[in-house]
């Protein structure tokens, strides 16, 4: 059911979010000091081409918490407010709301990057 949910999410927004993150990624790969972020980023996207079947743990220390800060003022936002829009508009029908949920999960995720934990 999962593969099948994954299949149906690509046309529902995840491949236009994957490569959302992706293109976050390649700007902060742009700096070196911006390349473990970029790694995250690309990480993140691998998720959001497919989120059925997985867990996001959120926590970490001081370290994550000042970096989730500096995410969140430079892209987090603006990924946030995505995959926000586009879990309002799919929790409209009956069919799209657990296709709306992970876009809230990842909307979540996209706050707070750092420190989580994906199972």
């Amino acid at each position: 059911m999962g593969c099948l949910g994954n299949l149906i999410w690509i046309i529902c927004g995840g491949l236009l979010s994957a490569l959302s993150w992706v293109a976050a990624g390649c700007l902060w790969c742009i700096t070196i000091i911006g390349i473990p972020v970029g790694i995250q980023c690309f990480k993140l996207a691998s998720l959001s081409l497919c989120p059925f079947g997985k867990d996001v743990h959120y926590g970490g220390g001081t370290g994550s918490f000042l970096l989730n800060i500096i995410w969140f003022i430079v892209s987090g936002w603006a990924l946030a407010a995505e995959h926000l829009i586009f879990g309002v508009l799919l929790c409209i029908s009956i069919i799209g709301i657990p296709f709306g949920l992970q876009h809230l999960k990842l909307a979540k995720l996209a706050l707070m990057p750092f420190g989580t934990q994906i199972y």
